[in-house]
């Protein structure tokens, strides 16, 4: 549900950016990719479940051991019909600016910049990049990435979102023991979305945002 106390100058030119990226024509040399992170909790089983009958579906005692948990880095990018999931133990900085860096470097090397939306997390800085690399890595990281930050409340316009829904619906709905098995379950979703192309066809423009907010004439 979308969350919107206050239409504050800044709410309105962050969201008219966003969905101002989101319109532009598909060009591969600046993706425009989306990215959160969700959080997994890995429980296992104290006995094992009873297989599925032919009158039941598998069924899990009520108690579970409790692992830890683990983060994931989501990545979609809507109109390439790609996205990119990361399994890592914390949700920092350095583990943000890891992630990027891998995508430029190893999924979007041909691409002369990267269009990111994220929210205003600490972490999804500049500062985090020059506090992992040194700082003409750094620089460089950050000369191909152009950020476009979601405004207060409005989470709800960043398409990782979306991406993490399905993913929770597909792969996280059930009780998974350990790192590696979450791992496992997360790249064989994963290939299969993008074997299978799976875009996001993101349908609120920003013509709709102004007759929706009764603004005045949509912005360019």
């Amino acid at each position: 549900m979308w969350c919107v106390p206050n239409l504050t100058p800044e709410f309105i030119a962050r969201m008219y950016d966003l969905l101002g990226l989101y319109e532009r024509p598909y060009n591969p040399l600046e993706p425009v990719l989306g990215l959160d992170e969700k959080s997994k909790q890995l429980l296992d089983q104290i006995r094992p479940p009873i297989p599925l009958s032919p009158h039941h579906g598998i069924r899990e005692d009520s108690e579970y051991i409790r692992k830890g948990t683990r983060n994931l880095f989501v990545t979609v990018e809507p109109k390439g019909k790609k996205r990119f999931v990361k399994v890592t133990e914390h949700r920092t900085k350095k583990d943000f600016a890891r992630v990027v860096k891998e995508l430029i470097e190893t999924e979007y090397a041909e691409a002369t910049r990267l269009h990111l939306v994220t929210d205003n997390l600490n972490t999804h800085f500049s500062n985090a990049f020059y506090e992992t690399f040194e700082p003409e890595e750094a620089k460089g990281i950050l000369e191909k990435i152009e950020f476009h930050y979601t405004p207060k409340h409005g989470s709800w316009l960043n398409v990782a979102e979306i991406e993490i829904r399905i993913l929770d619906q597909q792969c996280l709905n059930r009780r998974i023991p350990d790192e590696t098995i979450l791992k496992q379950e997360v790249d064989a979703w994963m290939n299969d979305r993008n074997a299978q192309q799976k875009g996001i066809d993101w349908k609120f423009d920003r013509a709709k945002a102004t007759e929706k907010f009764k603004l005045g004439a949509c912005q360019n």
